[in-house]
């Protein structure tokens, strides 16, 4: 695999919208901002914010969980599909049938991506306890993680970009339902979280966070692809490449038992393209244990370099010809088929949601790293700040 490393500098400029649903053209050429409501969430206003560039990529961002809520994309033909799962209004992502099965579509992630075993760890010498809301573990924050709160919007731009800036201040406590039976994370945390589109079909994420108690923080998100277009059927056909030597194998809670193992040699190998399906059935244990592939990969990088941006994965549909490359500055990457959905959810197009009908890539620090000094630290102390990026590319292989 070709590595790419990129030095991304990112200058945003406030905008303003100057009529709430029109259209703000951008002088970069054929990039624009849109927005519109899209409903309410107890009582307050939810926006939906299109970013769209020239070549026809619209990428829709909602202030609910600051939400990917689609990003339409041309195939070879040139013809758009909305590639990522989700709803078309707010009644899909807060109906039972979601809350219940709670798939996380496009959602922000924090402020703990990733399980933490037992729902405890400790930091400086003192133990925190969290929802159990993926038993018997802390998943994605808890049960009112950072996926359902609204979040303040601006839009942005620089001279090549159009974007928008998200804000959540996160109280101490928050990661605790119940505080009469846990604690909580620690610290007031204020994160910003900047989604910005360029003509180069480049979705910047970049996130910063700070705190003013020592805590642990780890933002993703987790976005559902199916390059085919969302609703269309399963994504086994689609092919992907990791840059990973090795990944963090689980225990059957999907808890990282410390080890780093290699890939060569098993159906976690994914450093030559591969198809989803080709070995997803399998009788090999990490596979039995996820239903499928629910695993954090260890990132390729060179020795004494753990900032720069690298290419993590590269998924292509044959059958479209588009391509989705992601590169990041994060130590991880967690690959989710869509094990577990059951079909009880229908989609933006109507259509319903099955096992295997979408694949989350999610870039990260490793799970339950508070619990493993041998992982890379995702403790962040007032005076620091937080920082992370990842770009998504999307692309067309015109190979068919």
């Amino acid at each position: 695999m070709r590595v790419l490393r990129w030095c991304v500098p990112v200058l945003l400029l406030s905008a303003v919208l100057a009529a709430p649903a029109q259209a703000r053209r951008h002088p970069g050429g054929g990039l624009s901002i849109q927005k519109a409501g899209f409903g309410s969430v107890g009582g307050k206003a939810v926006d939906k914010y299109t970013l769209s560039n020239r070549n026809g990529v619209s990428i829709s961002i909602i202030t609910y969980g600051g939400i990917l809520q689609s990003v339409n994309v041309p195939d070879r033909r040139g013809r758009n599909a909305d590639v990522t799962l989700g709803f078309a209004d707010i009644a899909g992502y807060t109906s039972d049938a979601y809350v219940k099965s709670n798939p996380y579509f496009g959602a922000i992630i924090g402020r703990y991506g990733n399980r933490i075993a037992k729902g405890r760890f400790t930091l400086d010498g003192k133990q925190y306890t969290l929802d159990i809301n993926n038993d018997p573990n802390s998943l994605h924050g808890g049960f009112s993680g950072f996926n359902v709160k609204l979040w303040n919007a601006t839009p942005v731009q620089s001279r090549r970009s159009v974007g928008l800036k998200l804000t959540y201040h996160s109280p101490a406590g928050e990661g605790c339902t119940t505080p009469a039976t846990c604690t909580g994370y620690p610290g007031n945390v204020d994160t910003t979280v900047v989604y910005t589109l360029d003509n180069d079909n480049d979705l910047h994420i970049d996130y910063t966070a700070t705190t003013d108690k020592p805590t642990v923080l780890n933002l993703t998100n987790h976005a559902y692809w199916n390059l085919a277009g969302e609703g269309s059927g399963t994504i086994y056909d689609h092919q992907l490449q990791l840059n990973a030597d090795r990944y963090t194998p689980v225990d059957s809670t999907l808890i990282p038992t410390g080890a780093l193992d290699p890939v060569q040699g098993t159906p976690m190998d994914f450093r030559s393209f591969h198809s989803i399906g080709e070995r997803i059935r399998g009788n090999f244990q990490q596979l039995v244990f996820g239903r499928g592939y629910d695993h954090n990969w260890v990132l390729n990088r060179r020795p004494g370099d753990t900032t720069s941006l690298v290419t993590a994965a590269v998924l292509k549909d044959p059958s479209s010809g588009r391509v989705l490359t992601m590169s990041t500055d994060q130590p991880g990457i967690q690959f989710y088929s869509g094990n577990f959905l059951d079909g009880t959810l229908y989609g933006t197009s109507g259509n319903q949601y099955r096992q295997g009908d979408g694949l989350a890539l999610e870039t990260q620090h490793f799970p339950d790293s508070p619990n493993h000094p041998n992982f890379p630290s995702t403790v962040v102390r007032p005076g620091q700040t937080y920082k992370t990026t990842t770009v998504l590319n999307f692309s067309v292989d015109r190979g068919h």
